[in-house]
């Protein structure tokens, strides 16, 4: 099986493999999967426990959880009129705040239901609980290129007081998997050089 996820066009060898494709895409079998969600699905089919963890979500909520932080960060990043920065920059921090929020709400295994105590706050490690699922594998290096790009090009960093997104993003880097698999920073920072906007 060959998964393959690579930036920018197919390498001239991969054209035999899945002519008229272009990545992300997985062979297997000789069958072509071009699909995102079929490749995922397809993943979890074959990959599965006791070999492999499980990485569907048990709870839909974290599907959906910071899915539009990207698309704002690329609309701030790309815009290079000033009289729309601030409006742009805020409503990227209302999603990282609605984000921020659902990493702080503890999920339903973490509520003790006979405790009359307030509702404490969440303390797992990534958006489903303490393990990485899909969810994590498609928001946390959108996330990640987020932090990097916005620093660099707009002296933008994530409030401190997000502390839910600061503690999912330290957890995913103390994970082989998520570190291994990041470009280095100056190779995200100039795959946007052409991209970011200089404000005018």
């Amino acid at each position: 099986m060959s998964l393959l996820w690579i930036l920018r066009g197919k390498p001239a060898d991969l054209q035999d493999l899945a002519p008229g494709t272009n990545p992300p895409f997985v062979t297997f079998n000789g069958e072509v999967k071009i699909d995102v969600n079929k490749i995922e699905e397809f993943l979890e089919e074959k990959l599965v426990p006791p070999r492999y963890p499980r990485l569907a979500t048990k709870h839909p909520e974290s599907n959906t959880a910071g899915i539009d932080v990207f698309a704002k960060f690329s609309a701030y990043i790309k815009n290079p009129r000033k009289d729309a920065n601030d409006a742009l920059e805020k409503a990227l921090l209302k999603s990282l705040k609605r984000l921020d929020e659902y990493l702080k709400t503890p999920l339903p295994e973490e509520i003790d239901a006979d405790s009359t105590d307030d509702l404490p706050e969440s303390t797992r490690n990534f958006l489903d609980g303490q393990e990485l699922t899909l969810a994590d594998c498609n928001l946390l290096p959108k996330l990640h290129i987020m932090k990097i790009v916005a620093k660099k090009y707009r002296d933008f960093e994530i409030p401190e007081d997000m502390t839910g997104v600061w503690r999912y993003l330290q957890n995913a880097y103390e994970r082989e998997e998520f570190i291994n698999t990041c470009p280095a920073d100056h190779e995200i920072e100039f795959a946007y050089l052409d991209v970011a906007k200089r404000i005018k």
